[in-house]
C-alpha cells in the first residue's frame, strides 16, 4: 500500500490542531485524502486554523472541546464517529511544555500539566477503543516527546507525563494487537511550534520571558510528514526528526558514556541558566 492511500477516506480526530504539530498533521492529512476533525477548546482559533485549510472543502470539519475535561472529549469523539459513521484514526495531540526547577513548581502546575498532557489522552484512548473495536479497526497516535524516552533536566514535569503517553501507547500496540487497533506514539524532538512561547501557566517558557524557537528546530510540516509516513507503516514508537535523536535514544538505553556526559553537562548548563533568570535555549 502507497504510504497516501493509508490515509485515503480515513475519518481522522486531531486535537491540539489549530497551531504546531497538530496544525501540521491536519493539513497533512487534508493533502493525503483525509477527512480532519480539528479539535481545540478556543472557537475562534480552531476556526481560523480550519478556515485555512477551507481549500479543502468538506474534507474539514471543526470540533470545540477542552480535552481536559473527560465528559468533553468523550462526546467529540462519540458525535464525530455518530456523524462520519466512523472513525479511523485518533491523534491525541494537544499539550503543553515546562522548563522549571523542581523546587518551584508547585502542585497546581504538576495538576495542570498532568490534565493537559496525560489525562487528555487517557480520555480520547478510553472514548476511541471500544469504537474502535466495535468496528474491527483503527488507530491511535499519541503525541509524547523525546522527553518521554530520554530524561531532560529542568523538565521533570513534562518529562513525567510524556514517559505516561509513551507507556500507555506501547502497552496498548501489544495489547490490541490481535484486535485489528493499532497505537503509535510520536516523540519530536525541538520543533517550530508555539510549545516554546508559553508553559503550563501560561507565561512564557523561559524566565526572561523570551519566546525564541531553538535555532536548531524541526520545521513542523516536515515532523507531519515524516510522522505519517511512519504511521503508516504501522510503527510504533515515532522519533522526528530520526537523526541524530535516534542516536541519543540508542545512546541512553545502553548507557553509553558519553551520552551520559551529555545530560550531565545539559542539566549544569540549565541550571546555570536558570538560575540567573535567562533562557536555556
Amino acid at each position: 500500500m502507497d504510504q497516501n492511500d493509508y490515509y485515503k477516506d480515513k475519518i481522522c480526530i486531531v486535537t491540539g490542531a489549530n497551531s504546531g504539530i497538530g496544525y501540521a498533521l491536519s493539513e497533512e492529512l487534508l493533502n493525503r485524502g483525509a477527512t480532519v476533525y480539528m479539535l481545540g477548546r478556543n472557537p475562534e482559533k480552531v476556526a481560523k486554523a480550519a478556515g485555512q485549510l477551507a481549500t479543502h472543502g468538506d474534507q474539514v470539519h471543526t470540533i470545540v472541546a477542552d480535552v481536559t475535561k473527560q465528559e468533553q472529549v468523550q462526546k467529540a469523539i462519540e458525535d464525530t464517529a455518530a456523524e462520519a459513521g466512523k472513525l479511523d484514526m485518533l491523534f491525541n495531540n494537544a499539550g503543553v511544555g515546562s522548563a522549571k526547577l523542581f523546587e518551584t513548581a508547585t502542585l497546581e502546575d504538576w495538576k495542570t500539566i498532568i490534565d493537559t498532557n496525560l489525562w487528555s489522552v487517557i480520555y480520547g484512548v478510553h472514548a476511541a477503543v471500544p469504537l474502535m473495536l466495535k468496528q474491527g479497526s483503527g488507530h491511535i497516535v499519541n503525541t509524547a516527546s523525546l522527553a518521554g524516552l530520554i530524561p531532560p533536566a529542568f523538565q521533570a514535569l513534562y518529562s513525567l507525563t510524556k514517559y505516561g503517553v509513551v507507556g500507555l501507547t506501547e502497552s496498548l500496540r501489544y495489547e490490541y494487537a490481535e484486535k485489528g487497533l493499532n497505537f503509535s506514539v510520536i516523540c519530536p524532538a525541538e520543533i517550530a511550534t508555539p510549545i516554546w512561547s508559553k508553559g503550563i501557566d501560561g507565561k512564557p517558557l523561559m524566565p526572561n520571558g523570551e519566546q525564541k524557537v531553538p535555532d536548531n528546530a524541526y520545521p513542523a510540516d516536515k515532523a507531519a510528514c515524516d510522522t505519517l509516513d511512519r504511521v503508516a507503516e504501522r510503527k510504533g514508537i515515532i522519533i522526528v526528526p530520526e537523526e541524530p535523536s535516534t542516536d541519543l535514544w540508542r545512546g541512553y538505553v545502553l548507557g553509553d558514556k558519553i551520552t551520559e556526559e551529555l545530560l550531565l553537562n545539559m542539566a549544569h548548563d540549565r541550571r546555570a541558566a536558570l538560575e540567573k533568570g535567562v533562557s536555556y535555549f
